[in-house]
């Protein structure tokens, strides 16, 4: 299993040095995800490959990380200048949002980079503020939301999708209306909000499910979990291969964030001991295969 070649399909860099975040730059504030004053610091290409040394990691995709929103595409220019010059990452996801009517426009500059392979507008609503992500909850249904998402799929452009269990219905409706769409899930549906809720979770989860063109990205289990192990996270990662399929669904790190609970081996390892009885063709798939084949790797 030492062996075993990683593609991480979700991992983050930011250099405070040089760029704007504001949610790093201008003091940690209440997250889903809880303090976060341990990783408010500059977090570059050699930090990430120097925390996953000891997995066979091969390839990864890097995540729009709440960059300069008077910039967004200064993130994936930066990046494609971070992979020039060090190899990694392959694959770069940016942020638009779709309801601006000159996203078009800033697509077409993320596309003028190479490593560029689609966008993420996180869509979280809660009624907690500290956790919500979004001003107002149904954006997706909207006529100008819905009229920037069509840009994606004339350039062929994927969609990361982060939301909460309850908006999985909201998005099923979108999967099914733009199927030309590669909708991939983060963070295995993100649910921060305790083992309570995971009949619920559950639930949204097949809902989802039910679009083939959405696929799974399990990871961030460490942000509804801040002391998890392996048996406490198994639960997610069975329940998430059973609703979406082995062909579907694929392992990420999303390091830095999920450092604040824990190694990127202990992670990894994680998914290993979990996916113990799978055979080696499952397990490449997870690990490796289809993160290659959603992100065109």
């Amino acid at each position: 299993m030492k062996d075993l070649p990683i593609i991480d399909p979700h991992f983050h860099l930011w250099d405070l040095d040089h760029n704007y975040y504001p949610w790093l730059s201008d003091g940690v504030k209440p997250s889903a995800f809880g303090d976060y004053t341990a990783i408010n610091k500059t977090y570059l290409i050699d930090d990430f490959l120097a925390d996953a040394k000891n997995q066979n990691l091969v390839k990864a995709v890097h995540l729009d990380v709440g960059y300069d929103p008077e910039d967004p595409a200064g993130e994936t220019r930066w990046l494609q200048g971070v992979a020039d010059k060090h190899g990694f990452p392959h694959g770069i996801v940016g942020y638009a949002d779709f309801r601006k009517p000159d996203v078009g426009d800033l697509l077409d500059e993320h596309m003028s980079y190479a490593n560029f392979r689609g966008i993420r507008q996180s869509m979280n609503y809660h009624q907690d503020p500290a956790k919500t992500y979004l001003t107002e909850s149904g954006v997706s249904r909207t006529p100008e939301w819905r009229s920037g998402f069509k840009q994606l799929a004339r350039r062929g452009l994927s969609f990361d999708l982060q939301l909460y269990y309850w908006q999985m219905e909201e998005f099923l409706d979108l999967a099914r209306d733009f199927p030309d769409v590669q909708i991939i899930l983060n963070h295995t549906g993100m649910q921060v909000d305790g083992p309570s809720h995971f009949e619920e979770w559950r639930s949204g989860m097949r809902v989802l499910a039910q679009a083939p063109n959405v696929a799974c990205k399990i990871s961030g289990l460490g942000m509804g979990d801040w002391t998890w192990t392996v048996e406490s996270i198994r639960p997610y990662v069975e329940e998430a291969i059973e609703a979406f399929g082995i062909e579907r669904c694929m392992f990420a790190s999303n390091f830095p964030v999920d450092k604040l609970f824990g190694s990127y081996d202990k992670i990894m390892d994680a998914f290993k001991s979990i996916t113990a009885s799978y055979s080696p063709n499952e397990r490449l798939a997870l690990f490796h295969d289809n993160a290659a084949r959603f992100y065109r790797l």
